[in-house]
């Protein structure tokens, strides 16, 4: 390996050992579903689906 993957690496490892602290923090205080929010949810999924067909079908 060549310096800069180690460097990647250890960047990488630095990352998730600085950022562990956050993610506990935000899963344990992080609202919780409700009813609505999954019917949002798939709303903007299906609106996503949709961009990505009719930018296909600009391509064709």
């Amino acid at each position: 390996m060549d310096w800069m993957k180690i460097l990647g690496v250890v960047a990488g490892i630095m990352m998730l050992v600085f950022l562990w602290p956050a993610y506990k923090h935000w899963s344990k205080s992080s609202p919780k579903a409700e009813k609505g929010d999954w019917a949002s949810v798939v709303m903007a999924l299906g609106a996503v689906v949709l961009l990505v067909i009719v930018l296909i079908a600009m391509v064709r």
